[in-house]
């Protein structure tokens, strides 16, 4: 997916990100991830290691799966097919002005790591 769909629109230079997830660690993805970010990827085992307590500084981690979770099961799942248009419409009813709110969290998110030298921070 990563290599099909995402990479391709990424702007040149881009310095990729990745978590510790161990589906993620795999040599064919680190072999990828070396050969396509040479010296610009963070994670385990990249030359930018990912900090095993880093805070949340993603907004799939801070906001949208939460809130894709919180939406979707709040009402109960009949089946797959409804479990699926459970989680289109939620991904749908998220605005322009939801995700205008959601950088400037980042923002600020991202200004407390580099003040704080990137140390682990309990609550953001």
């Amino acid at each position: 997916m990563s290599q099909l769909y995402a990479v391709p629109q990424f702007p040149e230079g881009v310095i990729f990100q990745q978590d510790g997830a161990p589906p993620h660690y795999g040599n064919t993805v680190r072999e990828f991830l070396d050969t396509t970010f040479p010296q610009r990827w963070i994670g385990r085992g990249a030359i930018m290691a990912w900090s095993p307590r880093s805070p949340d500084i993603t907004p799939l981690d801070f906001y949208l799966w939460g809130y894709v979770k919180q939406h979707v099961y709040s009402e109960l799942i009949n089946d797959i097919n409804h479990l699926k248009q459970r989680i289109t419409d939620v991904i749908h009813s998220v605005t322009p002005d939801v995700l205008t709110r959601v950088c400037e969290e980042l923002d600020y998110r991202l200004d407390v790591c580099r003040a704080t030298n990137g140390a682990h921070i309990e609550l953001l």
